[in-house]
């Protein structure tokens, strides 16, 4: 009588691979059914195991690596499930995580690896080595799913990331003002991209959230976008009552809109929303430029705007703005003024 089967064993095993526990229930040997031969015996190391199998049907040194893992990833409902921006994001990781563990087996990345890849070779980009050691993390995860690794060094605090800290630095309404002149003596396109910034700074969102904004959504009291960072379950969507600043802005955005009732708020040439690499590289080279002619004096990011709103709304109405999951998270990294205020008793 055959011994029963052990689906959690075979679980991750390549194709013909079978997995025959011991009466001990612990121990499990490996065979390989070669097709018109008798079995081989593989022994009882799953990973080794696989490795052989591999050689034996010439399946190629790049299975279980980081790149072929990369490629499936890629291929997977995960990466579907994701945003446009954090798929990008996930892309420019990918570039100097692949320089360093291209062909490299993700069962053979041991926690030293990912220090040194921290510390030593992204020595010179400490926070963005840190995204890129959480991509990392996620195709040994997929690396263990499939069979091809038994731990996780990115996971589980074997290895501490590198020490962010936020920026302190909100930009100043006055370089905002200098870089809208600028942009409205550039003209074209340049002053849709600042129209946006000067959004982002009235109104506070993300640009994701707006970027593909649409006139559908702006009616005569408020302006509907969807929260992009949802949590938790549940849909959250945010409405901006429209202030008098804002109120003018959208007026100088019909002005140049290529349709006003159902078409893009922001368009790119063609009438329709930017995309996150079209939308980035405009804003890049205006606030280089901007550098450049002494426009203002020192950069700042587009993601610094939604910190110029937070800071304002708290100094302007003493309370900060509902535009977080973690209103603790709205406070320390946007809340930029580095003033605290408080009545006496």
């Amino acid at each position: 009588m055959n011994r029963p089967r052990d689906r959690a064993s075979a679980k991750g095993l390549l194709p013909l691979m079978e997995a025959r526990p011991w009466k001990d229930g612990k121990t499990v040997t490996y065979r390989y059914h070669l097709i018109g031969g008798k079995p081989v015996n593989l022994g009882t190391d799953k990973q080794a195991a696989i490795r052989r199998v591999l050689a034996m049907t010439k399946a190629g040194p790049e299975v279980g690596t980081i790149k072929a893992l990369w490629g499936i990833y890629k291929d997977g409902p995960e990466w579907a499930a994701l945003s446009e921006r954090t798929r990008a994001d996930y892309e420019a990781y990918s570039v100097p995580l692949l320089a360093v563990f291209d062909d490299t087996p993700a069962a053979d990345i041991t926690a030293p690896m990912v220090a040194r890849y921290l510390r030593v070779e992204r020595a010179g980009a400490a926070v963005r080595a840190n995204r890129e050691v959480s991509l990392l993390g996620n195709l040994i995860g997929l690396a263990i799913e499939r069979g091809e690794a038994e731990h996780n060094p990115c996971r589980g605090g074997q290895v501490k990331r590198n020490k962010e800290r936020p920026r302190t630095v909100a930009p100043e309404q006055d370089d905002i003002a200098k870089l809208v002149k600028h942009a409205a003596e550039k003209g074209g396109q340049w002053r849709v991209v600042m129209m946006a910034a000067e959004f982002a700074a009235l109104a506070g969102n993300r640009q994701i959230e707006f970027r593909g904004l649409h006139w559908t959504q702006v009616s005569e009291d408020e302006i509907r976008v969807m929260r992009a960072k949802q949590h938790g379950g549940a849909v959250k969507v945010e409405k901006i009552a429209i202030s008098p600043a804002l109120r003018e802005l959208l007026e100088r955005l019909r002005a140049v809109a290529k349709d006003d009732k159902l078409g893009a708020v922001f368009p790119n040439r063609q009438g329709n929303p930017y995309t996150a690499d079209g939308f980035a590289s405009m804003w890049q080279k205006l606030i280089v430029e901007a550098v450049e002619q002494k426009v203002i004096e020192r950069r700042f990011t587009f993601h610094d705007l939604r910190a110029y709103y937070v800071t304002q709304h708290k100094e302007l109405r003493g309370a900060l703005p509902d535009m977080h999951a973690s209103p603790t998270t709205t406070g320390r990294v946007y809340e930029r003024s580095g003033v605290a205020r408080r009545k006496a008793l």
